[in-house]
């Protein structure tokens, strides 16, 4: 169509800089008007690189994961890269299913949230050789990339803010040990009544029915401490409907700070959901480009208390 051979089409397309941009203008117009779309196949065929990222998470309906999701695919659209979005269940098999599915479809790389249990999978992608990064959660013993949050001081902050309060009987609905950010909220030194650490279902709408025989068999408690916000909405409405006002007669605290318009305000463990989407993408990026010094990183952001927009102030030597 436009007079010149396939492989100066081919070369000006890819803006190869052995034409002029005279040229390369003249057959871009001619591609748009016959309304040509790349051979992402063929490409890879030739190059080896897809320009796909796969990202795995648990729950995208939980707004603390579409967050990240969103901006993870405008950060790596800003490269070059498309995304390819798999919800996990918070289930291992379905992980694997999806890591499986995303060597098939020739991704570059992997950034996932490992689902609890998920340690095979991750060893899994080892042997493959693929690039990936964990967000939000790790594996001890596993060398691998990883961007999380500060659960140690995250459990501490949020127990020692109940606790400066005047609360003894806090209940924890906690997620499952095999989780990371739920082993590790139970590690720096305050003691507890195991009695009043409960495992729960962390996948939204899941795991009302336990909480709600928790939460009613739990009466003497004064406040409860949950593991994400999106169940702390739920333990919100399951305490009203038990006739306990919130926070009058029960206190929540829950946690990843998510900015939701409710009638009660929820105090919560933040972090910052776009630092942590934007270092794994980093990370990721300096694999897939070869950067020196490209190892395996892991970083570890700060978390605080937050009440009413701001950070609480704690009573660190009670």
């Amino acid at each position: 169509a436009t007079g010149f051979s396939a492989n100066t089409v081919s070369r000006a397309l890819a803006d190869k800089p052995d034409f002029s941009e005279e040229t390369k203008a003249v057959i871009r117009e001619k591609a748009s008007q016959m309304g040509y779309i790349a051979n992402a196949l063929a490409s890879f065929l030739r190059s080896g690189v897809s320009r796909n990222i796969a990202i795995l998470v648990g729950d995208i309906s939980n707004p603390h994961f579409s967050v990240m999701v969103k901006e993870m695919q405008t950060l790596l659209q800003r490269r070059g890269y498309n995304s390819i979005i798999f919800n996990t269940e918070e289930k291992a098999a379905v992980e694997k299913q999806a890591i499986t599915t995303s060597l098939s479809q020739n991704v570059d790389g992997i950034i996932l949230c490992p689902a609890p249990g998920g340690e095979e999978n991750i060893r899994f992608l080892q042997m493959h050789g693929k690039p990936f990064v964990m967000i939000g959660r790790h594996f001890t013993g596993e060398d691998a990339s990883f961007v999380i949050c500060d659960d140690v001081h995250g459990g501490y902050a949020a127990a020692r803010y109940l606790l400066d309060r005047g609360h003894k009987d806090i209940l924890f609905l906690n997620g499952p040990r095999g989780i990371s950010s739920s082993a590790e909220r139970l590690e720096k030194g305050i003691a507890y009544r195991s009695e009043l650490v409960q495992t729960v279902p962390v996948t939204s709408r899941r795991g009302t029915e336990k909480m709600r025989d928790i939460l009613s068999q739990r009466a003497e408690c004064t406040a409860v401490l949950v593991f994400n916000d999106i169940l702390a909405w739920q333990v919100i409405c399951i305490l009203g409907e038990l006739g306990r006002k919130v926070p009058e007669q029960c206190s929540v605290v829950g946690f990843d700070n998510i900015k939701y318009p409710y009638p009660v305000h929820l105090t919560s463990v933040s972090s910052s959901k776009t630092t942590m989407a934007k270092r794994s993408v980093e990370i990721l990026l300096k694999k897939l480009e070869g950067q020196k010094g490209a190892g395996e990183e892991c970083v570890v952001l700060e978390t605080d208390v937050v009440e009413g927009g701001t950070v609480a102030v704690l009573n660190e030597k009670r």
